[in-house]
Parts: structure tokens; C-alpha cells; sequence
């Protein structure tokens, strides 16, 4: 079942490592099944409190965007992310089609 992670920027604390983690994040997907959906994009919050932006990648199934995100290459650039800014991070199991 097709799976996917939502990433949600809640506040920016600092730019400089966002950005080196912008540099480096795409790279992290080499070698893995993976398409990104939505990539910051403009967004209105209908629900709580403002955020900054929202990411949505897709991943054939949970294993898969566990295997990208737990992996050493991505959890390596994720610490800049984890520096710059407060983020939640949630993966999601897709419909049946159908269903």
C-alpha cells in the first residue's frame, strides 16, 4: 500500500541550516522509490495554528519511506533540518484504491 510522509514546518529558528539542508536533502532519495508530491507550495491553513510549509513524499509502501527516512544518509542531512527549524514529521498509509 502506497505510503507517504508529511513533513510540516511549524517555525524557521535557523535559516543558514535549513538551507544546507535544501542543498543536501534531494540527494538522500538516490537509490529509493520515492516521488515528492508537494514541495512547499502555497497552502492555507483550515485547522490550528499557522505554519510555515508543508512536504509530502510518496513511497510504494511504509517499509520503504522508513528505509529512506531511518537511513543513515538522510537521518546525516536531517540534522540540519532538525537545527533549523521545528518540524513535525508523520508517515501515512495511502487508501486502497476502491476502497
Amino acid at each position: 500500500m502506497t505510503a507517504y510522509i508529511v513533513f510540516q514546518r511549524d517555525t524557521t529558528t535557523d535559516q543558514q541550516a535549513l538551507d544546507r539542508y535544501a542543498e543536501r536533502a534531494d540527494s538522500t532519495f538516490d537509490g529509493h522509490d520515492v516521488q515528492v508530491l508537494v514541495d512547499y507550495g502555497p497552502h492555507e491553513v483550515l485547522e490550528g495554528p499557522p505554519i510555515e510549509g508543508v512536504v509530502v513524499v510518496q513511497f510504494p509502501d511504509a517499509a520503504a519511506a522508513k528505509d529512506w527516512y531511518l537511513g543513515k544518509e538522510y537521518q546525516e542531512v536531517a540534522q540540519n533540518r532538525f537545527q533549523g527549524a521545528t518540524y513535525r514529521a508523520v508517515l501515512v498509509d495511502g487508501a486502497d484504491a476502491g476502497a
